[in-house]
C-alpha cells in the first residue's frame, strides 16, 4: 500500500459503522457488484437526508454504472479497500447510485460538477450536507488521492460544519441564479439554425470527423439536427465534414466490424482505439444516423450499416424478457478492458491457418503495429473487391470466403467471457423500438416492423400499469424511477411505429403517454427529469440540454405537435416559445430543440451559392 495512504488510515483508524451494505443481490447488475464491498452502501432514497441529520453526517454519493470501466477500477482500489471503507461508515453516509435507474439524479449531480470543477464524468463521487446541498464532488481519484480528500472533509466538517452548510447552500444560489435573469428577445428561427450551424463548423474536426481533437464522441443529437436542418449540396463545408463523420465511425475503431454494433466513443482523434462498452442506445441513435444518411446521399452503405446495427441488438442484446438489455461491459470476466474484442497475430494463424489469416489481417486492418494496446482491433481494410483480384477469384467466392473467416472468428470470440448489465430500461427501449419502426419502413424489411410490435406489447405488459409506465422491472416489481425521459423516448417509438402499422391501438396508447408525460413532469416553470425532485436545487427548468441522448422535452414536444390535442399543441408551442430564447446563444448544445424552431431548411448565407 502506498506510504501516504497507509498513515492516513492508521491515524484515522476508527470502528466499524452500525450501517450495513444494502446492496447484496439487488436488481441494479450495478449495484449488486458492489453488495460485497466493505462500505456500507445505501440504496439512493430521500430518507438518507433524514438518516444523515439524525446522524450528523455528510452524505457520499458515488454514481456510476456496470459497464463503466473506471467505476470497476474505483470499486477495486478505493470501495473494497478495508481501511477506506471504514472510514466512509464512520464519517459518512455512503450511498451508490446505478445512474441508469436515477438518471434524473445523476443528471443533476453531473451538471454540479461540470459547473465547479470544469468537468464529470463516471465514477461520480459527490458530498451533500444532512440537507441534501452539494458540497464538492469529483470523478475517479486514486485510493492515496480519495483518502486525503476524505480525511480532510470529514476533519472540515468535525470542526466547522455550520460554516460548510453556509457555503453548500450559497453556492447553489449562485449556480441557480442565472435561471431568472431577463432573457434576450428570441432571434428568428432561421438565424438560430444558421448560428448552429456556425457553431457545429467551429467545433467540428475537419481532418478527422466528428467533433473536438481529443476523445470523439458520436453525439448523436447533433448529427441528427444537422441532418434534419441542412439538404444535400445546400452547405458544401457541412456535407464534406458530415461524409467524412460517418466515413470515419463506420470505417474505424468505434465500430465492432465481427459482430456490428458501435462502442461508445473513442478515446483518440482518429476513431482508431475505443472506450469498450456497448449501449443500447448508442445503437439505437447511431442507426438512425445511417438511416437518414442513407436516404439523404442515396448510398446503400449507410443503410447496410444501420441494418446490421440493429440485426446486433436483435442478436446480442436481447434479455429473457423479450426487451434488450442496458449495454455489455467494457472489461472482460478478468477485469481487462476491450480482450473481447481483440486480437494476436500468433493466435489469428492459429485459429484461421497461414493463409486465411493473411486473408483476414488484410481485410480487417490487422498488420502493421497494433493500434490498440494489447492486440489488433478489427477495423476496415482492403475491400473484397480488391482481395479477390490479387487472390484471382471471382468476388463471389472471396465474400464466402471472407463470411467463414468471419464466422469462426466470432465463434472464437464467443468463447470470451463478456459480462452484461441485463436490466431492461422503457426509454432505451423506446429508442430502439422507433429505430426497428423507422428501418422498417424505409428498407422495407417486414422482420423489423415484426420485431417492433412484439418490443412494443413487452414493454406495454411488463413495464406499463395502468396509466404509469415503470423504468425497469424485475419479478414483476419496479426497480428505479421512470423519468421524463422514458415517457418521451418510448411515445417517440410508438409514434413512429403507429406511422409504419395499421395499428390505431398504438396511438392510444402513445397519446396516453404524451399525456402523462405532460401532467407528471411539466410545471410553472417549465420541465422536470423526475416526477419528485428529493434534492433542493432540482426544481423546473424551461429547456434541458442535449446529450449524449435527446433532450427528452424536445422529443416529447416533437411528438406533441405531431398529435391531434389542440389543448396540448397550444402548451407546446407555449414551451417553446420560453425554450428558444436560452438556447440562441449556444444552439449547438440543444440541437433537438433547434430542430424544434420551424420544419423548412436551412443554409449560411456565405454558403447560399455553393
Amino acid at each position: 500500500m502506498n506510504r501516504l495512504l497507509a498513515l492516513v488510515l492508521m491515524f484515522l483508524a476508527i470502528p466499524a459503522s452500525a450501517l450495513q451494505n444494502q446492496l447484496a443481490g439487488h436488481a441494479s447488475p450495478y449495484l449488486a457488484m458492489h453488495g460485497q464491498d466493505p462500505v456500507a452502501w445505501q440504496e439512493w432514497r430521500p430518507e438518507v437526508l433524514d438518516l444523515a441529520r439524525e446522524q450528523g453526517k455528510l452524505v457520499f454519493i458515488s454514481s456510476g454504472y456496470f459497464s463503466c470501466h473506471w467505476c470497476h477500477v474505483m470499486q477495486r482500489e478505493s470501495y473494497q479497500n478495508p481501511e477506506i471503507a471504514a472510514f466512509l461508515n464512520k464519517h459518512f453516509i455512503p450511498v451508490k447510485v446505478d445512474r441508469e435507474l436515477n438518471p434524473a439524479l445523476d443528471a443533476y449531480l453531473i451538471d454540479y460538477v461540470e459547473r465547479t470543477q470544469g468537468r464529470a464524468g463516471w465514477p461520480l463521487n459527490l458530498f451533500l450536507t444532512p440537507e441534501g446541498y452539494p458540497l464538492v464532488g469529483m470523478t475517479y481519484l486514486p485510493p492515496d488521492q480519495f483518502a486525503r480528500v476524505i480525511a480532510r472533509l470529514a476533519g472540515a466538517w468535525d470542526k466547522q460544519s455550520d460554516q460548510m452548510r453556509q457555503v453548500a447552500r450559497q453556492a447553489l444560489l449562485e449556480l441557480t441564479a442565472d435561471a431568472a435573469q431577463q432573457r434576450p428577445e428570441p432571434v428568428p428561427p432561421k438565424q438560430l439554425r444558421e448560428r448552429f450551424l456556425r457553431q457545429v463548423l467551429a467545433y467540428a474536426d475537419p481532418l478527422e470527423g466528428g467533433f473536438g481533437e481529443q476523445n470523439k464522441f458520436p453525439m448523436t443529437p447533433q448529427l441528427a439536427a444537422v441532418l434534419a436542418l441542412t439538404v444535400r449540396g445546400s452547405h458544401r463545408q457541412v456535407d464534406q465534414w458530415l461524409k467524412l463523420t460517418l466515413d470515419q465511425m463506420a470505417a474505424q475503431g468505434l465500430r465492432d466490424h465481427l459482430a456490428g454494433g458501435f462502442f461508445r466513443y473513442a478515446v483518440d482523434p482518429s476513431w482508431h482505439v475505443p472506450h469498450f462498452e456497448k449501449m443500447l442506445y448508442t445503437q439505437a441513435l447511431l442507426a438512425r444516423i445511417y438511416l437518414a444518411a442513407a436516404q439523404r446521399y442515396g448510398d446503400r452503405q449507410y443503410a447496410d450499416i444501420a441494418a446490421q446495427t440493429l440485426d446486433f441488438i436483435l442478436k446480442d442484446m436481447r434479455g429473457r424478457d423479450g426487451m434488450f438489455i442496458a449495454s455489455l461491459s467494457a472489461v472482460d470476466e478478468k477485469g481487462e478492458e476491450g480482450a473481447v474484442y481483440l486480437w494476436q497475430a500468433d493466435e489469428l494463424e492459429q485459429l484461421l491457418g497461414k493463409q486465411d489469416a493473411a486473408l483476414a489481417r488484410s481485410y480487417w486492418a490487422m498488420t502493421g503495429p497494433p493500434t490498440v494496446e494489447g492486440g489488433y482491433l478489427p477495423r476496415r481494410g482492403e475491400r473484397i473487391e480488391a482481395l479477390a483480384k490479387s487472390e484471382g477469384v471471382e468476388v463471389p467466392v472471396m465474400a464466402e470466403r471472407i463470411a467463414d473467416i468471419q464466422q469462426r472468428l466470432l465463434k472464437a470470440r464467443s468463447q470470451r467471457g463478456l459480462p452484461a448489465d441485463t436490466k431492461t430500461l422503457a426509454g432505451w427501449n423506446g429508442l430502439v423500438l422507433g429505430s426497428l419502426a423507422l428501418a422498417g419502413k424505409q428498407l422495407g424489411r417486414s422482420d423489423y416492423l415484426d420485431a417492433a410490435r412484439q418490443l412494443a406489447r413487452d414493454i406495454q405488459k411488463q413495464l406499463w400499469h395502468g396509466d404509469t409506465l415503470w423504468r425497469s422491472a424485475k419479478a414483476g416489481q419496479p426497480v428505479g424511477q421512470a423519468s421524463l425521459a422514458d415517457y418521451a423516448y418510448l411515445a417517440e417509438g410508438l409514434d413512429l411505429l403507429a406511422n409504419s402499422v395499421d395499428d390505431p391501438s398504438l396511438a392510444t396508447w402513445r397519446d396516453t403517454l404524451v399525456q402523462q408525460a405532460w401532467r407528471r413532469f411539466h410545471g410553472p416553470r417549465g420541465w422536470r427529469e423526475a416526477e419528485k425532485l428529493p434534492l433542493p436545487g432540482m426544481g423546473e427548468s424551461p429547456v434541458l440540454q442535449d446529450g449524449a441522448l435527446p433532450a427528452s422535452p424536445a422529443v416529447l414536444l416533437g411528438v406533441t405537435l405531431r398529435g391531434d390535442s389542440s389543448r396540448l399543441i397550444k402548451s407546446a408551442q407555449e414551451a417553446l416559445s420560453q425554450a428558444l430564447p436560452r438556447i440562441q446563444e449556444e444552439p449547438f448544445w440543444y440541437p433537438g430543440w433547434v430542430g424544434l424552431a420551424r420544419k423548412d431548411q436551412a443554409t449560411l448565407p456565405s454558403e447560399a451559392a455553393n
